[in-house]
């Protein structure tokens, strides 16, 4: 019984390496929490009118970010659309209670593509209330930044990129307070999420737990089941069961 005692904790021991190692590794696509920091609020971006503006000077109230491309083949509409959607549904006012920011990450996109991209999403999903929702651009430089310190990651493939989707709310002051993952989000975690901003209460959401048992799938577009770390931490589940059981439980007089 210890020569198996000894041989499952060695396998264990041997596991959890290799997992934490995955863990541990720096994906190139991810969203990499930096709950209760602040963003860089000096950054330099353009309006869809060409103007120069600061995030200090926008964020005035709990704010919602989210980052895009303006000529993404993928995730990027789906996930304004969603955006969209739980806008309509929340009973807060978008403009007064909050506002939503969507920043392209592509240096190439320019204040034109963010108003065509504005006039078709505040047309259908802002409930009159266009000025709540700000698309902007700006240079490489600036979206490092932004994206940086947000820890939204992506990565450049030919004119296109490949990049996680998620939502991220911030106070006033500039806080980050929440992430929100995929692109349908539920009115009452949105709801939460702009709370929170506004209490300057950063909050872990579940969907980050949910996220650890998914990679994205480049060739797809999509995120799929990670089968090696969902496998992983169920054997480990049941080995450390085992030892429990078999190796703590008192011996028999």
């Amino acid at each position: 019984m210890k020569k198996i005692a000894v041989y499952l904790f060695i396998t264990l021991f041997s596991l959890t390496g290799r997992l934490t190692a995955q863990v541990d590794q720096s994906p190139e696509v991810a969203v990499i929490e930096h709950l209760g920091t602040t963003i860089p609020l000096d950054l330099n971006f353009l309006n869809d009118k060409a103007e120069k503006v600061t995030l200090r000077q926008l964020i005035t109230k709990p704010t919602i970010l989210s980052f895009v491309y303006f000529d993404c083949p993928g995730l990027c509409s789906p996930l304004l659309e969603g955006v969209g959607d739980v806008i309509r549904k929340t009973d807060f006012v978008l403009g007064k209670d909050y506002q939503v920011i969507t920043i392209s990450f592509n240096f190439r996109d320019t204040p034109q593509k963010a108003k065509q991209k504005k006039d078709r999403f505040v047309e259908r999903y802002s409930k009159g209330k266009g000025d709540g929702w700000i698309f902007l651009t700006t240079d490489s430089t600036t979206i490092f930044k932004i994206t940086d310190a947000t820890g939204f990651k992506t990565k450049a493939v030919g004119l296109d990129f490949v990049h996680p989707s998620a939502i991220i709310a911030v106070s006033p002051q500039g806080m980050i307070t929440r992430y929100l993952y995929g692109i349908t989000f539920l009115p009452i975690d949105f709801k939460m999420a702009i709370i929170e901003a506004n209490k300057e209460q950063p909050r872990t959401s579940i969907q980050k737990i949910m996220m650890i048992c998914y990679t994205y799938d480049a060739e797809n577009k999509r995120f799929a089941l990670d089968v090696t770390k969902i496998t992983g931490s169920i054997i480990i589940f049941f080995l450390l069961v085992f030892i429990v059981v078999f190796l703590l439980k008192p011996k028999k007089k």
